[in-house]
């Protein structure tokens, strides 16, 4: 009879661990081990990696229960230290973070085997994250590869103008006063209605019903601090 797969839940909420080890079981029968904490996760990994190693591990990224002793603040910590040391684990991450900046950088810094979205984290996406991760293939949600199309496809339509644009306009009570602040690449000087233009086009794009919202969707990308 084949091993169980073996997998680790990481999380500082039991209600989630509850809501996984659920979803787990209606799709599967695997060996779960869960703990609350990055530094009990890593010497969970460590001391099972030569007898029976983890296969899998979910973890969210970020923990509230924290001490001044805690060396692995956050599920990032964690995969880093996975990492550094070598250890053949496929890494999913579970988070609560819905913004798509912030989906967009946990792909792209931490690259891990899958992402999930707690919001949307039931058994058939569980179970479709364990069948590909065992597979050595990658699995975001449908959610998550939405946020990473929309931030790529911002990017590509933003260039360096309209990125002055989005920049400046907070800082500023009317729009008039963009002009002789916005330049090009050669220094040439904006005139207001290129700006104007640049600005309804930038509302189309992000789907802003106004400048005020413009600025929050921007933010929420990513694109503008």
């Amino acid at each position: 009879m084949a091993d169980k797969i073996k997998i680790l839940i990481v999380d500082d909420h039991q209600l989630i661990i509850q809501g996984l080890l659920c979803s787990l079981e209606e799709v599967g029968d695997f060996e779960v081990v869960t703990t609350t904490d990055c530094d009990d996760a890593f010497r969970l990994i460590k001391a099972s990696e030569k007898r029976a190693p983890f296969q899998i591990l979910f973890t969210d990224l970020s923990f509230d229960n924290n001490t001044k002793e805690t060396q692995l603040k956050d599920g990032e910590a964690l995969i880093k230290a996975i990492r550094t040391n070598d250890i053949e684990i496929k890494v999913g991450v579970i988070t609560g973070h819905t913004e798509t900046s912030r989906v967009y950088n946990i792909i792209n810094n931490i690259k891990p085997d899958a992402c999930l979205l707690k919001c949307a984290c039931g058994p058939v996406e569980l179970g479709f994250a364990v069948q590909k991760m065992i597979q050595n293939e990658y699995y975001y949600t449908h959610e998550v590869h939405q946020k990473i199309l929309r931030r790529k496809v911002v990017q590509i339509k933003i260039d360096d103008v309209s990125l002055q644009i989005l920049k400046e306009l907070p800082n500023h009570s009317k729009i008039s006063n963009l002009e002789g602040v916005i330049a090009k690449n050669d220094g040439i000087k904006i005139k207001l209605r290129s700006i104007e233009t640049k600005l309804a086009n930038l509302r189309t794009d992000l789907n802003a019903i106004n400048n005020t919202d413009l600025i929050l969707k921007a933010k929420e990308l990513g694109v503008i601090d």
